[in-house]
């Protein structure tokens, strides 16, 4: 399912600003996880950094590493469901399913829309 130009934007913009939310999530989870205020700094500063790294080097458009579709996927799962649970974890249960979905259906409809732009170039 190729997406028209505008709603192509629309769904990327609104990818970029999920990845955001779950890095900001995870960091908001980290700094307020245990009452232990080093342990807060550290996990505060390492769980966005892990899912940042992890997303630049395998899931982003400009990935520095190419890997197949599945694992990409795998990727943004781990990274998106982290999001998720750090939304749940902070005791926002109710915003971390609604995130959850969302970037579900975002990435099934960004992933349906870069495979038909795949196939149309290959023709």
């Amino acid at each position: 399912m190729r997406l028209p130009g505008p709603l192509h934007a629309l769904n990327e913009g609104l990818a970029f600003l999920l990845e955001l939310v779950a890095i900001a999530a995870l960091a908001w989870w980290g700094f307020t996880a245990t009452g232990n205020v080093l342990v807060n700094i550290v996990l505060g500063l390492a769980a966005p950094a892990a899912a940042i790294i992890l997303w630049g080097m395998f899931a982003a458009p400009r990935a520095r590493f190419k890997i197949a579709l599945p694992l990409v996927l795998l990727v943004k799962a781990v990274v998106f469901g982290a999001g998720a649970l750090a939304l749940y974890g902070v005791g926002h249960p109710t915003a971390g399913i609604a995130f959850a979905v969302v970037a579900f259906l975002n990435t099934a409809l960004a992933t349906a829309d870069r495979d038909a732009h795949f196939h149309a170039a290959a023709q």
